[in-house]
């Protein structure tokens, strides 16, 4: 297991930007093989605004999205030049949403590797609130140079 990832290094090693980066910290990670971050979800989030008003959710495509730049972390520790790459979101099997994440909870998003190759990806992925699956899915990503 390596160190834990603060938020100045997050931003160094993927592009997002608020108010779309949506890993505030990485807890463990083990290099090509699983990352485990976490994003803190609180009212003040751009989307609960309209998602929905009275009874905010956060909406399950941001869940995978946090899920994907979780893995995107881990993907871009192993490449040297990633400040010339980028790594895109290509495809999601198995995707269920189990509860719902609302203003407060602490998303914890689990990746392990099933396949990485030197632009491709697939990580089964788990997003958890207290011990709860949020979602589940397994994701695909492809690392593409930058122009």
């Amino acid at each position: 297991m390596s160190e834990p990832i603060d938020i100045t290094r997050i931003l160094e090693l993927i592009p997002h930007r608020y108010p779309f980066l949506l890993v505030d910290r990485v807890v463990e990670f083990e290099r090509r093989r699983r990352v485990v971050a976490i994003k803190n979800v609180t009212f003040n989030e751009p989307f609960f605004l309209g998602h929905f008003p009275g009874a905010p959710v956060m909406p399950g495509v941001l869940i995978i999205e946090a899920l994907a730049q979780a893995a995107a972390v881990l993907i871009l520790l192993e490449v040297e030049d990633r400040r010339q790459k980028l790594v895109y979101f290509t495809g999601i099997d198995e995707c269920r949403f189990r509860r719902p994440v609302v203003p407060g909870d602490q998303l914890r998003l689990e990746l392990d590797v099933l396949r990485l190759r030197p632009r491709a990806a697939k990580m089964r992925a788990v997003a958890t609130v207290d011990g709860e699956v949020a979602a589940e899915a397994t994701l695909m990503s492809a690392m593409v140079d930058r122009t």
